[in-house]
């Protein structure tokens, strides 16, 4: 297996990995063409999953092999908190001077722009899904496919959920469900550019692979804890999404354990 899988392939089956976890986003935005009346209930429970998949994702996937590629020990957990904390600063201030908008709750953050709504929201999205790209490639660091497909797994089944969110807010806003359904598309075709990113820092870059590794777990933790849980709680649903995040965190973990 190590003699077929050379670093070319693994860059091939990495790129095409994240491709599939983006693509999962159109498939989760499916529903749309056969209703929009989906309760706020239902969506916040399943962006709780979502949240919990990225939650183990990142636990799992992400800071544990940081810190193992690091050595263990003092020196790699704070390499390791240093990249984390990196990935956080480094979204916090994309999120902070990107103007973009919320759809779900009619947010909008970032510097003042002329830009359509729609547009936007697509920076908004972009800025979202990113992280979880750039997640998946460096997932393949070191030549580790179980890791990385593992990686690419949870985050396209994150990304359903999340798929049908922006589909159903696009459909709410009195968008044709055709157009919801492709600018859902879009939104997740993100993601394989953020995963070529990751790859290409773990083949130049590859001496400093933990602090990598724990970049984009910070940067997943922000979106995380800014942007999908708050968004959870805000309609009254708490305990729902709660349950939620937990049933995803167990997938998550099963599927780390299982096929890792």
């Amino acid at each position: 297996m190590d003699k077929i899988l050379n670093s070319n392939n693994v860059m091939l089956v990495g790129m095409l990995s994240s491709l599939f976890a983006g693509l999962l986003t159109a498939v989760g935005a499916l529903p749309i063409f056969l209703t929009k009346n989906i309760s706020d209930k239902m969506l916040d429970t399943l962006l709780g999953f979502a949240a919990g998949v990225m939650l183990a994702a990142t636990s799992f996937s992400l800071v544990i092999p940081s810190i193992e590629y690091g050595g263990g020990g003092p020196k790699s957990a704070l390499i390791t908190a240093i990249g984390i904390l990196a990935g956080g600063i480094f979204l916090d201030l994309t999120d902070k001077y990107s103007p973009h908008v919320h759809l779900l709750d009619e947010r909008t953050e970032g510097k003042s722009s002329s830009l359509a709504r729609i547009w936007l929201f697509i920076i908004a999205i972009t800025i979202h899904n990113f992280p979880e790209g750039l997640a998946v490639g460096v997932g393949f660091g070191d030549n580790n496919i179980a890791n990385g497909l593992t990686l690419a797994i949870g985050i396209g089944i994150q990304n359903m959920p999340e798929g049908l969110a922006v589909a159903l807010a696009l459909v709410r806003e009195k968008y044709p469900p055709s157009k919801a359904f492709f600018i859902a598309l879009l939104t997740g075709l993100v993601e394989p550019i953020g995963g070529l990113l990751g790859l290409w820092l773990v083949k130049v870059f590859k001496p400093i692979l933990p602090f990598i590794l724990a970049f984009a777990a910070g940067a997943m933790l922000f979106v995380i804890s800014d942007e999908i849980i708050p968004e959870t709680h805000r309609g009254g649903h708490e305990r729902s999404a709660t349950y939620g995040i937990m049933i995803g965190f167990v997938v998550m973990m099963f599927l780390d354990i299982t096929l890792g």
